[in-house]
């Protein structure tokens, strides 16, 4: 579907600094939204599977080795954790799975260890499988796919008028050939960008229409959280309302796309995220990020429903990875099995059912349900980086 407006009106929007007339925008995304998806909605969490020590200097990433600041560090997880990590994210409410990794490519070992977990999560989860592990082959893709992952993650960060200012290391083109090999593979493809690493309100539009001739399935977007120590750690945090503003300009662009708000959003939207769900997000990444922590994903759920969203789980989620065409979804068809296991009240009956006649028709046995919520704070060691070497681009423009 062609996008709903030209470069010239994007860039006119983008010039909106009134709240009123944002709001009036808001709507118009909305009314986009609505009307490609209804009330169906798509909720995604990740686990860091393997953190720290990026070889690359995107100047965004704590992860990175040209990076000051203290980050997160741990090797690749093992098939069993990967699961582990799956099922908390099934629990809060989840509708897909992420697995992602530093870097720009995985050696054999850790591949193999991606795609066991890819294995066990199809096996034991009813959850959507998605992986973003860098740069890949086309024969790494259907790799992929055969081992049950259904979308890959690759964004191209920015405009690429602009992509040289956020990394020296990863080519544009090199993304590029990824989502190609990703798309070859027949596998469906998530990519994105960062807004506010200091780009101007033209080269946003740009990498909207950029995006938009990628025509990927799903485009997250993310807000700079500026993290003391990168090359865009001393900027500011983006004003909620011009965040809010994009966000709509980017829906009218990529009306089909399936949009999330991912990195950056608590801290840059505050109370304002409602408002950027109605801009026209299908959903947003639940839980914790790579390296920071998120809202409670109860808040997330609450944020959609309360604007008449259907947030429900299925059975089927990993049968189909577009939500809008599944059976029963617009209708509002859809158990919900978490509230189920999260409403107390529920719960209890459940239990008193089960205990007095386990087979009674619609009783459910006792479930020993343990959410653990992906947590960098907890779950992971910070390292401080003693060595830290001068930025390739710093080097460059030296000399």
């Amino acid at each position: 579907m062609a996008p709903l407006i030209t470069p010239k009106e994007a860039l006119e929007l983008g010039e909106t600094e009134d709240h009123a007339e944002i709001e009036a925008l808001v709507a118009r995304a909305w009314e986009a939204r609505v009307e490609q998806f209804a009330d169906s909605t798509d909720m995604c969490s990740l686990v860091n599977a393997k953190s720290g020590g990026c070889a690359e200097d995107c100047g965004f990433c704590a992860q990175s080795r040209f990076a000051e600041a203290e980050t997160p560090m741990h090797a690749m997880m093992d098939a069993e954790q990967i699961l582990e990590h799956a099922r908390a994210a099934e629990a809060a409410g989840a509708h897909r799975f992420c697995m992602v990794t530093q870097g720009q490519g995985l050696s054999k070992r850790d591949f193999e260890k991606i795609l066991d977990g890819a294995r066990l999560v199809a096996e034991h989860t009813n959850l959507k499988r998605c992986a973003s592990i860098g740069h890949m082959s086309a024969t790494r893709a259907k790799a992929l796919k055969e081992a049950g992952i259904q979308r890959v993650h690759h964004n191209v960060e920015t405009a690429e008028s602009y992509y040289d200012e956020v990394t020296s290391t990863v080519r544009y083109e090199g993304r590029l050939r990824t989502i190609d090999a990703v798309r070859e593979a027949g596998l469906e493809t998530c990519v994105g960008g960062i807004l506010n690493l200091g780009e101007s309100r033209e080269q946003r539009v740009e990498m909207a229409f950029e995006l938009a001739k990628i025509n990927p399935t799903s485009v997250p977007i993310n807000l700079l959280n500026p993290r003391a120590g990168t090359k865009f750690g001393d900027r500011e945090y983006m004003d909620p309302w011009e965040a809010v503003k994009w966000i709509a300009i980017f829906r009218l662009i990529l009306p089909e796309a399936l949009f999330r708000l991912c990195g950056g959003r608590v801290e840059n939207l505050g109370d304002l995220q409602p408002l950027a769900v109605k801009a026209g997000l299908n959903g947003v990444m639940m839980g914790n990020f790579l390296t920071t922590l998120g809202n409670e994903p109860e808040q997330d759920r609450a944020m959609f429903e309360e604007l008449g969203l259907n947030v429900a789980r299925q059975s089927d989620n990993g049968a189909n990875p577009r939500p809008d065409n599944r059976s029963g979804w617009l209708d509002g068809e859809t158990p919900d099995v978490v509230e189920d296991y999260l409403d107390p009240a529920s719960a209890s009956a459940a239990t008193s059912a089960s205990s007095v006649d386990p087979g009674r028709p619609g009783a459910k046995p006792e479930a020993d349900l343990k959410i653990r919520l992906w947590d960098p704070s907890t779950q992971l060691r910070y390292k401080a980086k003693r060595n830290v070497p001068p930025r390739p681009d710093e080097v460059l423009s030296a000399t």
